[in-house]
């Protein structure tokens, strides 16, 4: 087990939160945990933790308690010495156990990349928790339709630098505006190879065969979502290379969902857009 020192997450930008920590055997699983009333859940992906929703938690925390936590592998949770060591049912358990231990109810839940393909499914075993969905950026690959030329730039890339994926270099390219210590912030989690085989593992679990066990789970997602009838809201970035494309997937899908898209914005809108998709949030919900 490898812990990130703490003195990596010191001066962190527009993050001041203080860090709460949940045991999950020999796991320790970092989260925030702002406001109070009705939760907000927020789930990262790759190759982000928490640090992605500071831009909303200020405008919620007027009328929720914000939680955020950061996936086994990222952030300032634990991480595991072996890509081998990250698998579907890790990451959807630590989301069960994390919602049970913290007894959360009427849950809106707020759900991007790696953060929908593990959340939308999970979400079903849970749906007396849940209230709301708020889709960002996402999808559920069921591996039947053909993947994005930029999913497949991005997993060869991922491929090619395994096992030391340079974070901070995607990142800038991803957010080629964000400031120094934004990125850094993002490289914070990792100060060496060692911590980073749970950024390789995300990237190469996309199931590629519809016969993938994690495909078929995503297959059985698409089809509960189908009948979905609680309240869901869409907001893609549709200037995504990797998820642009499927900005309409989950309007077309889920009954009723509401879609507020974004043109620019790339794949980590929240970083553009975090107090807007707050603010529509707040508006849905009101």
């Amino acid at each position: 087990m490898l812990r990130t020192p703490d003195d990596r997450f010191s001066n962190l930008p527009d993050f001041p939160y203080t860090p709460h920590y949940l045991h999950m055997g020999d796991h320790r699983i970092h989260f925030i945990d702002e406001g109070q009333g009705d939760p907000v859940l927020c789930l990262h992906g790759e190759p982000t933790w928490s640090f992605l929703y500071r831009k909303l938690i200020p405008p919620l925390v007027s009328r929720h308690r914000v939680v955020a936590f950061d996936f086994i592998g990222f952030g300032r949770s634990d991480k595991l010495p072996a890509q081998a060591d990250y698998t579907f049912d890790l990451h959807r358990q630590t989301l069960l156990t994390f919602v049970e231990a913290l007894d959360l109810h009427n849950i809106t839940l707020v759900v991007h990349d790696w953060g929908g393909l593990i959340g939308l499914p999970t979400a079903l075993e849970m749906q007396e928790r849940i209230n709301r969905l708020v889709i960002l950026n996402t999808f559920l690959p069921a591996a039947t339709e053909p993947p994005t030329r930029g999913f497949l730039l991005w997993r060869k890339m991922v491929e090619r630098a395994a096992p030391d994926l340079p974070v901070g270099g995607f990142m800038q390219n991803a957010l080629p505006d964000a400031p120094p210590d934004v990125i850094a912030a993002y490289e914070a989690p990792f100060p060496s190879v060692e911590y980073k085989a749970g950024t390789v593992a995300f990237p190469l679990m996309v199931p590629l065969d519809a016969n993938d066990p994690i495909a078929q789970r995503m297959a059985a997602a698409r089809q509960a979502y189908a009948t979905w009838d609680k309240p869901t809201l869409v907001m893609f970035a549709k200037d995504d290379p990797v998820l642009g494309a499927a900005a309409d997937f989950f309007t077309q899908l889920i009954p009723h969902a509401t879609a507020h898209h974004f043109e620019d914005g790339g794949h980590f809108l929240q970083e553009r857009h975090g107090a807007t998709i707050a603010q529509r949030i707040l508006d849905w919900n009101s």
